[in-house]
């Protein structure tokens, strides 16, 4: 999976209610998410279910004509965590050394 594909999917607002709806829930079928969404109708869940599997991003269990959801704790979900905790600790560690190269340079002129 491409973590380009998982950023693709997060992009979208409906996605990431789907995504949050199950942050909260262990699975839903794809019934009890299509009634919880209320942007839109049960075709268009249905689509954005399948670009959140397709990302990684999701897991789906079927049993007879039932779909089941879930997150995918080991899918893309995790490469994109790990790539926002880079990119935020290195953002972080670079205003740390501004902040105390700013407050090295106010104790010399002072």
């Amino acid at each position: 999976m491409d973590v380009d594909h998982a950023f693709d999917a997060l992009a979208d607002p409906v996605r990431r209610e789907i995504l949050a709806l199950l942050s909260h829930r262990e699975e839903l079928s794809a019934g009890e998410l299509s009634e919880q969404v209320s942007r839109v109708g049960r075709t268009a869940v249905s689509s954005h279910l399948r670009k959140l599997l397709n990302a990684g991003l999701i897991t789906e269990r079927r049993t007879g004509r039932f779909r089941y959801y879930s997150l995918n704790p080991n899918g893309t979900a995790r490469d994109v965590l790990t790539l926002l905790q880079a990119l935020f600790q290195d953002s972080l560690a670079q205003a740390k050394r501004t902040a105390e190269a700013g407050a090295a340079a106010r104790s010399h002129a002072g």
